[in-house]
């Protein structure tokens, strides 16, 4: 059963896009307003969750690769997901499609995937702190 063990790895990402999906598909009239917050709120929500996703796909991704290729497959997965969510998005009524935000989405992922990658089981800095 490694195949059935390895598509359940892809379920918390699937989840994630899944999420990513139906927030990016709220019309922007049905999305709370934070008053003074409200940048810092909803792009802290962009990191946020492209940080988990970046971590979903990390580990979804066979573990036999090695830390810097899934790392580095998980942030280009993670990016052009990014980009087909603001694509999708300039077709909701009152959204916008902003460069600008697929770039804060590619920073919460790679700056989760760093982490990951250097806290990973099988990266050096395991074998390191062990000694």
């Amino acid at each position: 059963m490694p195949a059935m063990r390895s598509a359940y790895r892809w379920i918390p990402a699937l989840l994630m896009m899944g999420a990513i999906f139906f927030f990016s598909s709220l019309p922007a009239s049905r999305l709370p307003f934070f008053g003074q917050w409200d940048f810092l709120v909803k792009k802290g929500g962009h990191v946020t969750g492209y940080a988990m996703l970046g971590v979903a796909y990390f580990y979804a991704l066979p573990p036999r690769l090695s830390v810097s290729y899934r790392g580095l497959a998980a942030l280009l997965m993670a990016v052009l997901f990014a980009v087909s969510d603001e694509f999708h998005q300039f077709f909701v009524e009152g959204r916008t499609s902003t460069l600008r935000d697929v770039l804060i989405d590619a920073l919460g992922s790679t700056l989760a995937l760093l982490g990951v990658a250097r806290y990973s089981s099988n990266s050096n800095s395991s074998r390191r702190s062990a000694s």
